[in-house]
């Protein structure tokens, strides 16, 4: 069977939240189904991200979360792709592939005029994947963030 997206819903929470735990602890977060639960339930009820699931042979294969922003200079929508998570078992099979079209196209349909993501400099492959997708790399500003919470490390 090919990749399959679709928009998931409340009731996709039984197959993505252990792919969203999984997702964490790649980031060293300890293992953890009820928080990937509890964060994904809270971000689909209020409507504060898009998430597209994607099954492999029936099975869930991975995600990828948008989260809405905006651009004050152009006046317009734009998009970060915050999540990107293939199962290991669905890796190199086209799952990233298909989550980051169904993301952009989401994006067009959306009026956004970009989406934005942000990887570690030593993602390589990564960043190939994105740039084989059409990404570009944008080094014309610099970063910042400003902790606010106690438990906030460079790691998350």
């Amino acid at each position: 069977m090919p990749v399959t997206i679709r928009r998931a819903t409340l009731d996709d929470l039984d197959a993505l939240a252990p792919l969203f735990a999984d997702y964490r602890t790649f980031y060293a977060m300890p293992p953890d189904l009820d928080t990937a639960r509890s964060f994904l339930h809270e971000r689909l009820s209020r409507n504060e991200s898009v998430v597209f699931l994607a099954t492999l042979d029936g099975a869930p294969a991975g995600f990828t979360q948008l989260y809405p922003m905006f651009s004050s200079v152009r006046a317009q929508r734009t998009f970060i792709l915050n999540d990107l998570f293939v199962a290991a078992h669905a890796r190199r099979k086209g799952v990233a592939q298909a989550l980051l079209s169904a993301a952009a196209d989401f994006g067009r349909e959306a009026g956004a005029i970009r989406l934005e993501l942000e990887t570690m400099p030593d993602n390589h492959a990564a960043q190939a994947l994105y740039r084989a997708e059409g990404w570009v790399q944008y080094d014309e500003t610099l970063r910042f963030q400003l902790p606010l919470a106690t438990t906030w490390s460079d790691d998350a």
